[in-house]
C-alpha cells in the first residue's frame, strides 16, 4: 500500500507552476478563458460596487446621477484594464511551459 501512495505521489509531481497552475498542460485556450472570466469579473464586481455606492450617494446628498454611468465609468474600465493585464501574463505562462519542455 504505501508503494501504491509513493508511485502516484511521484506521478503527480509538477516541475513548475505558477499560483498553482501547472505549466506543463496548460494550452492557450485556457489562458485565453481565464483572461476573459477574470475581466469579466472584475466588471461585474466593479459595476456592483459602484451601483451601491451610488444609491447611497444619491440617498444621502439627494443627489440625482444616473446609475447608467457606473456601468460606462467605472465597470468598463475595470474589465478592460484587468483583461489588458491578464491577457499577457495567461499568454506568458502558456509561452513559458511551451519552451519549458
Amino acid at each position: 500500500m504505501r508503494q501504491l501512495v509513493e508511485t502516484m505521489r511521484g506521478s503527480q509531481a509538477v516541475r513548475g507552476t505558477i499560483l498553482g497552475f501547472p505549466l506543463k498542460g496548460f494550452s492557450l485556450f485556457q489562458g485565453l478563458l481565464l483572461s476573459f472570466a477574470s475581466g469579466l469579473l472584475a466588471f461585474w464586481i466593479a459595476t456592483g460596487v459602484s451601483i451601491f455606492a451610488l444609491l447611497f450617494w444619491n440617498l444621502l446628498g439627494n443627489h440625482s446621477v444616473n446609475f447608467a454611468d457606473t456601468y460606462r465609468y467605472i465597470g468598463l474600465p475595470a474589465g478592460l484594464v484587468t483583461l489588458a493585464l491578464a491577457l499577457p501574463f495567461f499568454i506568458a505562462v502558456w509561452l513559458r511551459g511551451k519552451f519549458r519542455d
